[in-house]
């Protein structure tokens, strides 16, 4: 665990294993045993899980994976964890490399139009568990390929080789920011952040077989679609866009 014993940022409860099945299944589990905030991080995941059932893999060693329980107040629309979390992970890569990083509707993190990351929050009994994936140190042939969205790491974007927890405590940092602001105003608290970096604005797109064009990330965590004159609110789902 050489790199991982650090001094956390204040408020997490970290810890760190060398292998696991998936850090979301691990927290979901032990919801009920672990305090606010709890931070469960691996070197490797025999079992990844993306979204719409995907997996999501990595070789040990090369990817941050992560994941966060939060207890959100009741008041609070759970599903716009996804958007506060992915504006944080942006915002951390954002601060390593120094370039442009985008949000894609709903979950992932795009940078030099590639998928970096990807958020997958899934919610029990008042808790919700944040399952981060970034790819940092993967090489090209490391990849998958025939993704929908086209997928890189940090190191295949400028060829630097990074330490993973200095970029976990910059996502923690930033996250606990967000995460306050979102739960003392909602997704206006992070929406300037949120919206600067909406990566389907402006796209052609595909929704439900038809071509539209993206127009925003809503305040209340929806995708703004032109289809052919008519704006549509999508509030799930999985939006293609034109590459």
């Amino acid at each position: 665990m050489t790199g991982w014993d650090r001094t956390w940022p204040p408020g997490w409860h970290v810890e760190h294993v060398a292998v696991t099945t998936s850090t979301n299944a691990v927290l979901l589990a032990d919801a009920d045993r672990r305090p606010d905030r709890s931070v469960l991080a691996a070197g490797h995941q025999t079992q990844g899980r993306g979204r719409l059932g995907r997996s999501w893999t990595a070789p040990p060693g090369t990817a941050i994976l992560g994941s966060v329980l939060l207890r959100p107040p009741a008041e609070r629309v759970v599903s716009e964890i996804s958007l506060v979390a992915g504006t944080a992970v942006a915002e951390a890569i954002e601060g390593a490399v120094a370039l442009a990083v985008q949000v894609k509707w709903p979950n992932d993190v795009m940078l030099n139009r590639r998928k970096v990351a990807g958020i997958l929050a899934e919610a029990s009994d008042g808790a919700v568990v944040v399952g981060i994936g970034l790819n940092v140190n993967q090489e090209r042939d490391q990849l998958p390929e025939n993704t929908k969205v086209p997928v890189g790491s940090l190191f295949t974007i400028d060829g630097i080789k990074r330490e993973r927890a200095p970029l976990l405590v910059s996502i923690l940092e930033r996250l606990e920011r967000n995460y306050d602001a979102w739960i003392e105003r909602g997704l206006n608290g992070v929406y300037d952040s949120l919206g600067s970096r909406d990566f389907l604005r402006g796209r052609r797109i595909e929704l439900d077989g038809e071509s539209g064009v993206g127009v925003k990330i809503d305040r209340d965590g929806r995708f703004l679609v032109d289809v052919g004159g008519e704006q549509r609110a999508v509030e799930s789902g999985e939006i293609l866009y034109e590459r």
